[in-house]
């Protein structure tokens, strides 16, 4: 059943070429077939009218919920009165209504205000759909960002810059660079507290650099890790996910392969807190060295019907060593994060330590629009389409998921030592606890 480190780490590879391309390939389907609005007016369509049609249509066809006709379209033209002060008689409880009322504004106004008016009615109708504010209208400008937000990349951040740095220093450079900046801050006449954060960027950066792995990866992606791992004690071992993003199933593995063969190992800490979730496509191939391969992770709802996943790799032997387990989350983990804790709670993979997760369990899609209202402009829609399942079959938005032990018990220490009888790993977690997740 222990899949080989190679094969396993292959696969890793093809996961993340795997994400990069999905998103590369839908992008550019569609960008083959955008048109102009220009060139819609030349086939004589009404933009703003085609425009709005399709996001009708793209909600109706892959919103979570099953929303009827007559419920969409009372957001919309809910919506629609509000932006103008006017009420309005639907003719028909759908999309062909919708199209009368929208003509009948449109006798009003210009090309700029029917634009403005499109614009914000379908952001009224996303924001409102439940969860409200989880779904809106997305820019060009809006999706790069979330793009950036799932690969872990901040291009308003420089970390050579931060150690005061060119991008082709040595290692040695960079050690000595590191050094001298250290010692210049701790001699600044500053408020303690901005020392240290000044001191914990530079330390960030030169962790990140001085690794050859993350400096390699960040030289070419701009990426920064999203995987930290340190030996606690001779006999515990800590890993740390911040955020899932297409390159974390290859970080994992390099952190849980990094000890070898040292042998007095037995306990994981899989820290989970403040994960803000991230790439859930991920999600089927990391479980796998966990529970194995081809088990029945979890499950979306959509629109009433469950869909299943399933894991997509085998065990990874360097997990095998641990026969105890603590998963530890916070009232911050959430969305993908919090899929997982239930994920390992629901087959006992370890004991689950700490708060209820924040319950963010939504699943977002970008869709593209076709029909353009701006020919400098390339707007798409951002929407909630499924809720994810927890252990217990119930959805995980609104509920969150639940530790078996919570540190606000007044006997956590009691009940964490009563599963494991391991000293060292109650002091460990107690610390933890205190100085939240470590990075570098």
């Amino acid at each position: 059943m222990i899949k080989p480190k190679a094969i396993l780490i292959g696969l890793a590879i093809v996961v993340f070429l795997f994400s990069l391309g999905a998103i590369s390939d839908y992008f550019y389907f569609n960008r083959s077939q955008f048109k102009s609005q220009v060139a819609l007016q030349e086939e004589g369509k009404d933009v703003y009218l085609g425009f709005l049609s399709e996001v009708y249509n793209t909600i109706k066809q892959n919103y979570w919920d099953n929303l009827s006709d007559a419920q969409l379209s009372s957001l919309f033209k809910t919506g629609a009165e509000n932006l103008v002060a006017g009420v309005y008689n639907l003719k028909s409880s759908d999309l062909e209504g919708l199209k009368k009322i929208y003509s009948e504004i449109f006798t009003r106004f210009n090309d700029a205000q029917k634009k403005e008016f499109s614009v914000k009615l379908t952001n009224l109708v996303l924001t409102s759909l439940a969860p409200q504010s989880r779904s809106g209208l997305y820019t060009q400008k809006s999706e790069q960002s979330l793009q950036n937000t799932v690969q872990n990349v901040n291009p308003e951040a420089n970390l050579y810059q931060n150690l005061g740095m060119s991008k082709d220093v040595s290692d040695s450079e960079l050690k000595n660079g590191y050094t001298q900046k250290a010692a210049e801050i701790k001699a600044k006449k500053e408020e303690p507290d901005q020392k240290q954060a000044e001191l914990e960027k530079l330390d960030y950066a030169y962790g990140v650099l001085s690794d050859k792995d993350s400096r390699e990866q960040y030289d070419q992606t701009g990426a920064e890790p999203t995987v930290f791992y340190k030996l606690l004690k001779p006999e515990i071992f800590y890993i740390y996910i911040k955020i899932f993003s297409p390159a974390t199933f290859n970080e994992f593995q390099r952190a849980a392969n990094s000890l070898g063969d040292i042998e007095s190992v037995n306990a994981l800490i899989l820290d989970l807190r403040g994960n803000i979730g991230g790439s859930i496509d991920i999600l089927p191939y990391f479980l796998g060295p966990f529970i194995g391969q081809d088990q029945l992770a979890y499950e979306f709802l959509h629109q009433g019907e469950r869909i299943a996943f399933k894991t997509k790799t085998g065990w990874l032997d360097s997990l095998v060593r641990y026969k105890q387990v603590v998963i530890l989350v916070d009232s911050q983990t959430q969305s993908t994060a919090e899929l997982m804790a239930a994920v390992l709670k629901k087959y006992n993979v370890g004991i689950v330590v700490g708060e209820k997760t924040r319950g963010w369990g939504t699943v977002e899609k970008v869709f593209e629009i076709k029909q353009q209202i701006d020919p400098n402009e390339k707007y798409s829609l951002f929407l909630t389409h499924s809720l994810t399942l927890r252990d217990d079959n119930q959805p995980i938005e609104g509920n969150g998921v639940e530790p078996i032990i919570n540190f606000s018990s007044e006997n956590w220490e009691n009940e964490v030592y009563e599963y494991f009888r391991h000293p060292q790993l109650n002091q460990a977690l107690s610390d933890l606890w205190q100085s939240g997740p470590i990075s570098f």
